[in-house]
């Protein structure tokens, strides 16, 4: 693939024996000339009223003049896109080849493409979502007539990629960009291990090929460490961290019902809106999910967006909230770097983030162009658990790496599934160990698995200790955001080490005015109610995890669970309190639960009405686990059997096991069916909880090979 410029611009030639690119680029001096010149182009960007600031032409000049490497830090709105399309345009048109933008949302990409337009540059994208396209992109990278080529970090990852095309587009780039660089250090908010090899790309640039790395969300440490991986000489600018538009604050209440109320009181409320429209974030999928369900509900106009939404769908949703025909999004940080809506009128958390500096990014999305809007935090108690959970998904301790490294090594190659037969972790923690391990060179991913490098590779306690103690100093500092008497903003600068932290005058510390409101009875008693309506639905598993012996393949239907139904998921806000409560002891079912049980129960559509009910005996939970099982059978006026009875209690705590393999092989020869008889009719089988699945599944199997007609799981808690 060669790499060129566009008609009418000086051309790029190949030279060597390689193929190899080199440039004849036209000097480009700092000073008048180039400052009218920039100038010129910001206000093809962003309009005839645009000014470039100080630091846009400081930035300008050292990439274009200098071909240095910098670094820019600089609050979300700043205009730190505007910096690498001027220096684009000003390198291509001085004859340098197209400019390599490394950026991690598809989100960003779509904007930055259109924004790119605007600036006379013409922008692609390589991702997943355009497979068909690679080829004909590649070509017009050919032809010169490309001047930007924006790619996700994980398509570094892409063997294929690294191997066919970065290398021929590393020699002949006129300039890297590295957008939201914090993502680099693992001291940032959403560290991503696929950056860690912009560094072997950085110093594979050939002599005098500038390098721009720009992000909103970094502290002194984490600017510290990115500009070092940037190597020596790099130039830093970074601004004071003041939204001058932007009036925060912090809402306290005890209860998901009473902050979803205070939601759909605020979204219906002009006053609070501006007319505008905004972004409420919640920490999970499902809950993402299950508030804008309420708002539709509501009549607010309002769509879910998470990481598990279709692009296509992704589309339309940012389209929507940019044309101001929704009134929100409701979305997990999937909708949030990048993100270019100048108009946002508001912010709303439902749960914290767990740091000030994750928090400031999402906020910072808000009051870019408008003279108004609003961020509001509305914590939950449920938070720490939240973050417990993300902070289980850590870089694995010592010897579960070095087991990891142990067995690769010596069984190489090796597939994941069989590595989770050797190591504990779950598929997630795995994947993302090997791709750090991949990244620092001790394995490498082949065709037919994982295989060991040999090189030396040493597991640093101390950094990822260092890591840790500032991973939880962070969910702290989120904490005493939430309780502060001070400024509000002067505490997230603080948090970012901006020097000019001062208090500003609008947060609601600074004007004693809070966000509170009259929340109406009925609407948070429907709140309650809505919250308490949702069907947990429980997936069987239809496969036999690999690797356990006497259990391979499909498991076949007439051996397989049904969909199954659970009261609570996680540290939900409808029924996790009273559910937490009641697996705390082993004390009987309480009268609440076994209602909410009920309700669960009434809306389930039966294929089969169930005739008899059973339960999964418990090592923590056996009387609590009957009783239920009790409960529902007299309610039901169904018949109550003993059918399954536990055949060993040596193996460990199902808990404890990470992966599919590990949890399939440690219940697989758990239980029996004691049950002379069972009874015609459909199972409702029911249980504690539900983490992995496969404990019901082996026990559905079980009472299926006895002869059940139908099994149809029904738990107290589902594990997110």
């Amino acid at each position: 693939m060669d790499l060129g410029t566009p008609a009418g611009r000086p051309t790029v030639t190949p030279s060597g024996d390689d193929g190899a690119m080199s440039t004849a680029i036209a000097p480009i001096e700092a000073g008048p000339a180039l400052a009218g010149r920039a100038q010129s182009i910001l206000a093809e960007l962003a309009g005839t009223g645009a000014t470039l600031r100080p630091d846009q032409l400081v930035a300008v000049e050292a990439l274009v003049s200098r071909r240095a490497r910098v670094l820019v830090v600089q609050r979300t709105g700043w205009g730190k896109s505007a910096v690498y399309w001027i220096a684009t345009r000003l390198l291509r048109d001085a004859g340098a080849g197209p400019t390599l933008v490394v950026s991690p949302l598809l989100a960003l990409m779509r904007d930055q493409v259109e924004a790119a337009a605007r600036a006379g540059v013409v922008a692609r994208t390589i991702n997943s979502t355009n497979v068909d396209d690679w080829r004909a992109i590649e070509s017009q990278l050919a032809d010169g007539t490309v001047d930007v080529l924006l790619i996700s970090p994980e398509r570094l990852n892409n063997a294929g990629f690294r191997t066919n095309v970065l290398p021929r587009l590393t020699a002949a780039v006129g300039m890297l960009v590295v957008d939201e660089a914090h993502c680099i250090s693992d001291w940032g908010h959403d560290f991503r291990p696929d950056y860690r090899r912009l560094v072997t790309v950085i110093d594979g640039l050939g002599p005098g090929v500038p390098v721009l790395a720009t992000t909103a969300t970094a502290n002194e440490r984490v600017t510290a460490d990115v500009a070092a991986q940037l190597g020596a000489g790099t130039v830093t600018l970074r601004g004071p961290l003041d939204r001058e538009s932007l009036g925060i604050g912090v809402v306290e209440l005890p209860t998901g019902a009473e902050r979803l109320a205070w939601l759909a009181e605020a979204l219906t409320d002009e006053t609070f809106t501006g007319g505008g429209s905004g972004i409420v974030y919640c920490l999970t999928v499902a809950e993402v999910e299950r508030v804008a369900a309420w708002l539709q509900g509501q009549g607010v106009a309002a769509r879910a967006y998470t990481g598990a939404t279709e692009a296509a769908e992704r589309e339309v949703v940012e389209a929507d909230l940019k044309a101001n025909r929704l009134r929100a999004v409701v979305a997990t940080s999937a909708l949030g770097m990048g993100y270019d809506k100048p108009d946002l009128a508001f912010v709303v958390h439902l749960g914290s983030p767990s740091s000030p500096i994750a928090y400031y990014q999402q906020v910072g999305r808000a009051g870019r162009a408008i003279a108004t809007a609003r961020a509001v935090l509305l914590p939950a108690d449920e938070d720490r658990a939240i973050w417990a959970y993300f902070d289980s998904t850590a870089f694995p301790p010592r010897e579960v790496v070095e087991r990891v490294l142990t067995a690769v090594a010596d069984r190489g190659p090796i597939r994941i599934p069989t590595l989770e037969g050797e190591v504990n972790l779950r598929r997630g923690r795995l994947e993302a160990l090997l791709k750090v391990l991949d990244v620092e060179g001790a394995v490498e991913k082949v065709p037919a698995g994982w295989v060991g490098t040999g090189r030396r590779w040493t597991y640093d306690d101390e950094r990822l200790a260092r890591v840790a103690a500032a991973r939880l100093a962070e969910q702290e500092a989120m904490v005493a955001y939430a309780t502060t008497d001070g400024c509000r903003m002067a505490f997230l600068r603080r948090s970012l080490d901006d020097p000019e932290a001062a208090p500003c005058g609008r947060c609601d510390r600074c004007t004693g005015v809070p966000f509170d409101r009259q929340l109406p009875r009925v609407r948070v008693e429907a709140a309650l109610a809505h919250l308490r309506s949702g069907d947990i639905v429980l997936e069987p598993r239809k496969q036999w995890a690999r690797g356990v012996d006497g259990r391979k393949g499909t498991i076949p239907a007439g051996r397989r669970a049904d969909h199954g139904r659970a009261l609570a998921l996680g540290a939900d806000a409808g029924w996790g309190t009273e559910v937490a409560a009641a697996l705390a002891t082993d004390a009987p079912i309480t009268d609440d639960v076994v209602a909410g049980l009920v309700a669960v129960l009434k809306r389930w559509s039966w294929a089969q009405r169930p005739t008899w009910v059973t339960w999964v005996p418990s090592r923590t939970h056996p009387h609590l686990v009957r009783s239920m099982a009790e409960r529902i059978a007299s309610v039901g006026t169904l018949e109550l059997v003993h059918a399954v009875a536990r055949v060993h209690d040596a193996a460990p705590p199902q808990a404890r096991m990470q992966n599919a393999t590990r949890q399939c092989a440690n219940v697989t020869d758990a239980f029996t069916v004691v049950a002379d008889r069972l009874p015609t009719g459909p199972a409702l089988v029911v249980d504690d909880t539900s983490a992995s699945g496969w404990t019901m599944t082996v026990v559905a199997d079980a009472l299926l090979a006895a002869g059940a007609d139908a099994v149809l799981p029904l738990v107290l808690w589902r594990r997110p």
